[in-house]
């Protein structure tokens, strides 16, 4: 969340070296790998596992002859992993762990991730030959043998560990984003949270006088009870609650300190399960939906990702009925979304959808009265669950589950048999999915996307709105995501190719990727984001930023944006003041209604590319170096998100300027991910079923098969489902 010294180490270093970086690697792919590189990283991009797991839920009366027919059903179909056991009370998961072994399934979600390191001596030891491709060396039998042998060790360690434990259980090998042990969601703290918090705040600002300053004691209406600053660490253990709510830096601290506790508490666990096995990878991440507002939980993704570099992999809860709430049930785009901004937030790092739903859904999920959380959930559906995931990098799936609970909540729902334990199409489907991810694993594992535009994400920015969202106003927390949320529908329904980064990226010298930056509800705008921003446009990045933005910097102090401002340096102009325009006063540019915010703003060097109705400066653009800087005086990406918004804006020129997507498909969206041997592209079909075409700017290909069955694709007549997708393989 903050730019530490070591991010300043990265930002010279890359620096230092994006010229010869952008000669050979327009896309900084080599830079995007080693965002989150570690030992146990390059383990897995050395391996490149591919599980595709399944739970397996014992039934009553199920033994070991039935348990060994499901495991072999689920290696026919093509499932390689087990995503989780759930034994009765007369096995234990470690005796079910052999028996699926025994029967070539992978008792753990991290398949083959769980190796021991493939070592040349290890070759040697076992007389495989070096030369041989990593593929082949995997499936040797003689590899295929020894590295059950270590699963099997694995096995006895645990239970080993079961049987000396004092609670008779093994440790934790799984971390959950959010944790209520301190306290719940926004500003709660439990009465531990609380002294944790006192604790955390001594450590962090070291003197009464530095709280002071951050928590704007020093403005007027701000400081305790309009009286007096705080005196001293008594002084604020007493009174701190007693602050206004009109401060929010206080309430971001709360946010801070649950998220640095939080990160701390999954080091801890991640590091245990280290020293207990090293080969056997962590999980982080967990239920926590991209649509919620994570500072308001007290979360950071992004932290967590970073935990997990030496230890794991990262990964995110998936199931229909327990996230798109906000959406109002579109799952088509919000599928897709939900999987970049995870992986987004590891880059370079193993992420996987490591909690997924296998089937039908109407009687569990997320409380909202005002949408129907129960859905069709068949091997269409499904096709676009996994194939959002694919094309957003992850490598990997573990789905909930392969058979469903036999009573209570979730009694007969998301799984892939059905309720009478008969496989079904969905499980077909799949199943045929993980073997093609199984024959393309390494080129999935060597692609990247090409991204043409990125969209920011700050965890300052989300706990600006959060702090604000104060009773009868809790809508301001859900702002940042609605925006992020409309920018992307945008370009995802032109088939614009885009990913998402964070300021740690920026920091790390990501910026040359993206020919396109754009900045959608950017309330808080960091001080030290300004200069980092204006070297991205001088060297010719195209900034795009729209309303609300610029209005607070992250200690939620009303960001300078007069003349002489970092600011106005940027955008060659001034924001006077903010408007709004749609309840007393109707604005309009060329003809057109503005629906939110709107600024009065001066033009000190910027372009005036359109004018409100009132003949103020509405849509600005300065050039500055080899690019430009665009400011949008309209909530265009909270507009995008609203459908029944009446602003209707060439918003996506204003966007791209002269840059297009290098293919298109109308009617259809379109995904891609390149990979020195062939670039992969996932075809998804909004309605019913159609015939679409798929059409290439820049690219030229041998051939172009569908990659689940092999068969050749005619791209200019390209068969779709209803609510279906198609995974195609365009060799180079």
């Amino acid at each position: 969340m903050k730019f530490t010294a070591f991010s300043f180490f990265f930002f010279l270093f890359f620096s230092f070296l994006t010229p010869i970086h952008a000669q050979n690697d327009p896309y900084l792919h080599r830079r995007y790998d080693a965002l989150h590189d570690s030992p146990m990283q390059q383990k897995f991009r050395k391996l490149a596992p591919m599980p595709a797991g399944v739970v397996y839920v014992q039934q009553p009366n199920e033994g070991e002859k039935e348990m060994r027919e499901h495991f072999r059903n689920m290696k026919k179909l093509g499932f390689n992993a087990l995503k989780q056991i759930m034994p009765l009370p007369t096995w234990t998961i470690e005796q079910i762990s052999s028996v699926a072994l025994e029967e070539g399934i992978i008792p753990w979600w991290y398949g083959e991730g769980g190796y021991e390191e493939i070592t040349p001596a290890l070759l040697e030891q076992l007389g495989i030959a070096k030369s041989l491709s990593m593929n082949d060396i995997i499936q040797h039998p003689k590899m295929v043998n020894y590295q059950k042998e270590v699963a099997k060790k694995r096995i006895q360690n645990i239970e080993k560990y079961i049987q000396n434990s004092p609670d008779k259980k093994f440790m934790r090998v799984t971390s959950v984003a959010y944790d209520p042990e301190i306290g719940g969601r926004g500003v709660e703290l439990s009465d531990k949270g609380e002294a944790l918090f006192l604790d955390w705040l001594k450590k962090r600002y070291r003197t009464v006088e530095n709280l002071n300053q951050a928590w704007n004691q020093y403005h007027a209406g701000l400081f305790l009870n309009e009286q007096r600053v705080l005196s001293d660490w008594d002084d604020v253990a007493k009174n701190w609650r007693n602050l206004t709510g009109r401060e929010y830096n206080h309430v971001k601290d709360i946010y801070r300190f649950k998220v640095e506790h939080n990160l701390g508490r999954i080091r801890e666990s991640a590091a245990q399960f280290n020293r207990f096995d090293p080969n056997a990878p962590y999980r982080g991440g967990g239920e926590l939906a991209v649509f919620h507002p994570f500072a308001w939980y007290g979360v950071d993704m992004e932290g967590i990702a970073d935990v997990l570099t030496q230890y794991g992999s990262f990964y995110p809860s998936m199931h229909f009925s327990w996230h798109y709430n906000l959406v109002k049930g579109e799952i088509t785009k919000s599928l897709y979304q939900q999987a970049s901004l995870m992986n987004d937030f590891n880059k370079g790092g193993w992420t996987g959808g490591w909690e997924s739903t296998g089937g039908p859904m109407q009687m569990d999920g997320e409380k909202n009265p005002g949408h129907n959380n129960s859905y069709y959930v068949g091997p269409d559906e499904l096709m676009q669950l996994y194939l959002s995931q694919l094309a957003a990098g992850f490598k990997g799936f573990g789905i909930w589950c392969w058979n469903a609970r036999s009573a209570g909540k979730e009694g007969g729902e998301y799984s892939l048999l059905d309720r009478n334990g008969q496989i079904t199409d969905r499980a077909v489907a799949i199943g045929q999915l993980g073997k093609a991810m199984q024959k393309y694993r390494f080129e999935l594992w060597n692609a990247h996307k090409e991204p043409l535009v990125g969209i920011l994400y700050d965890w300052e920015n989300e706990a600006t709105w959060g702090a604000m969202s104060i009773p009868g106003r809790e809508d301001f927390r859900f702002q940042p995501v609605k925006a992020r949320i409309g920018i992307s529908n945008l370009l995802m329904t032109n088939n614009v190719p885009f990913e998402y980064l964070t300021p740690n990226d920026l920091f790390k010298g990501l910026a040359g990727r993206y020919k396109v930056l754009y900045l959608p509800a950017m309330l808080t705008m960091r001080k030290e984001l300004l200069p980092l921003l204006k070297k991205y446009v001088q060297e010719g990045g195209r900034l795009v930023m729209d309303l609300p933005s610029g209005w607070y910097d992250e200690n939620t102090v009303n960001l300078p944006t007069g003349k002489g401002s970092e600011f106005e340096q940027l955008f060659g102009a001034t924001i006077d003041d903010f408007q709004f325009s749609g309840t007393n006063r109707q604005l309009r540019i060329s003809g057109k209604e503005v629906q939110g915010f709107t600024i009065n703003s001066t033009a000190t060097k910027a372009r005036v590319a359109e004018r409100y109705d009132n003949g103020k400066p509405a849509i600005l653009e300065h050039s500055i170096g080899k690019g430009k800087a665009i400011l949008l005086g309209f909530q265009a990406a909270l507009n995008a998100f609203e459908t029944s918004a009446k602003a209707s804006f060439p918003l996506l020129q204003y966007t791209l300027g002269a840059y297009s997507s290098s293919y298109s498909c109308l009617n259809a969206l379109v995904y891609r991910l390149a990979a020195p041997e062939a670039d992969h592209y996932f075809v998804l079909n909004e309605s019913t079923a159609q015939t679409v075409a798929l059409t290439f700017k820049n690219h030229s290909y041998k051939r172009i098969t569908d990659a689940v069955t092999g068969a050749p694709v005619n791209i200019s007549q390209i068969t779709l489902t209803t609510k279906g997708g198609r995974w195609l393989r365009a060799e180079k």
